[in-house]
């Protein structure tokens, strides 16, 4: 799979094919963007802001790339525990605004994950 390619099966599952599974799996999160959080922190292995240039889509490498694509489909298939990874994103975000003279962070558009 070419780069362009990748990032179009990584916008699909994040963007559309998560979402729309969500309600009727009982996921904690329902969100493109919530997911797309979760994926890219889990990838970064921290607030993924901190670690990839916006838009991530455009800024990871190669292996992040992979690495997204591989999560989202073991999110799909159940192979991860979300709600687990979902926690751990939002324990990452407390502890990087708790070190922060700023406690809001601003809000993030689809379109600039």
């Amino acid at each position: 799979m070419n780069t362009s390619e990748a990032i179009a099966r990584y916008l699909t599952l994040t963007r559309e094919t998560l979402p729309e599974v969500a309600a009727d799996r009982g996921w904690p999160i329902r969100n493109d963007h919530c997911f797309q959080r979760v994926v890219l922190d889990t990838v970064s292995g921290g607030v993924w802001y901190d670690h990839i240039a916006r838009p991530a889509y455009r800024h990871m490498t190669a292996d992040q790339l992979g690495r997204a694509i591989a999560l989202s489909e073991d999110i799909l298939s159940g192979d991860v525990d979300l709600d687990a990874l979902n926690a751990r994103s939002i324990a990452l975000r407390r502890a990087r605004n708790s070190s922060r003279p700023c406690p809001a962070e601003p809000l993030q558009k689809t379109l600039d994950v």
